[in-house]
């Protein structure tokens, strides 16, 4: 069984609809008491870092995220969601995260880039893949995916699974142990984003 969490934060229609086009029930999960009987569960989030790690403490949501990843099941972040499993974000201030993966999101830092460029990094770029991982399995060495955010991993590479260039490379695909995160949004990543939720489904 797959979880979604449910916090308030993110859209929990396009991930359920991805998965449906595999052929793959996911259930949405609210309470925190619950989240231990999945198998694999999926924090998806759209929106304010700091906000986000407020609903789900509000919920309780954070510590039965933080106890799933240590039992060693599967857990993937998704955008906002990727974000939240670092330690601290600097978005509308420092703010603690759920410290599962060491590093920090930070804001793309403007002054290195092209004038052409703006934030957020909105739209469809690559992802260049750094290290082999079931996730990227049947992959190619570059891929297609769909981005929007204005924040970014910064983090040491031996967690960083792929990489994309918008001004300068930044970690858009992490990987600790059982717990993946990817930047882009897989869910309105067309094929490429598919191939990725059917390999997390496979796990």
């Amino acid at each position: 069984m797959i979880g979604l969490i449910d916090y308030n934060m993110g859209n929990l229609r396009s991930v359920t609809n991805a998965f449906e086009k595999l052929g793959v029930a996911v259930e949405i999960v609210k309470d925190a008491g619950t989240v231990s009987k999945f198998d694999k569960i999926i924090l998806p989030g759209v929106g304010a870092f700091k906000d986000a790690m407020g609903c789900l403490k509000e919920r309780n949501l954070d510590e039965a995220v933080r106890a799933f990843a240590i039992s060693g099941k599967p857990l993937l972040g998704i955008c906002l969601g990727m974000q939240l499993l670092f330690e601290s974000s600097v978005e509308f201030g420092d703010c603690a995260g759920l410290g599962l993966i060491e590093g920090e999101i930070v804001k793309f830092d403007t002054s290195r880039f092209d004038q052409r460029l703006k934030v957020p990094h909105m739209g469809w770029n690559q992802l260049h893949v750094k290290k082999e991982t079931p996730l990227f399995k049947g992959m190619p060495e570059s891929f297609y995916l769909y981005f929007v955010h204005s924040f970014h991993a910064q983090c040491d590479d031996q967690y960083t699974i792929g990489k994309t260039m918008y001004g300068y490379e930044f970690p858009s695909a992490v990987q600790k142990n059982n717990v993946f995160g990817f930047q882009p949004h897989p869910e309105k990543s067309h094929a490429n984003g598919l191939a990725i939720l059917k390999n997390f489904v496979e796990l």
